[in-house]
């Protein structure tokens, strides 16, 4: 399978696979997952692994989700991009999507990207 730019996955709808439901632990860092997070099956990205993404605008543990990258987190000191995944005809501001992705891109230098 051919890697894939992150950016090609903008505004485009995708299927998200939950392997981090909202309200569990990180296994080895312990943070709490405060949204539904997972991975885009059949994806590589620049860590060699499916791509991952955040669910925002859904408040309770789920198994998948089909939604709409609404931007990409773009890690400047990682190989790693994230993409934002929220459902149709629902936004975010930057700065929303900074403070709920915070717990854990806290720990990385990241610029968000649209188009």
């Amino acid at each position: 399978m051919d890697k894939v730019n992150s950016n090609d996955y903008l505004n485009k709808d995708v299927l998200v696979k939950i392997d981090r439901k909202l309200g569990s632990h990180h296994p080895k860092h312990g943070f709490i997952y405060t949204l539904n997070y997972g991975y885009i099956p059949n994806t590589i990205s620049g860590d060699g692994e499916e791509f991952d993404a955040y669910v925002l605008g859904v408040y309770e543990p789920i198994e998948e989700f089909k939604g709409k990258v609404i931007a990409i987190i773009h890690r400047t000191n990682d190989e790693d991009d994230k993409l934002v995944v929220a459902p149709k005809n629902i936004n975010y501001s930057d700065d929303a999507i900074k403070a709920l992705t915070e717990f854990q891109e806290r720990f990385f230098n990241s610029i968000i990207i649209r188009k």
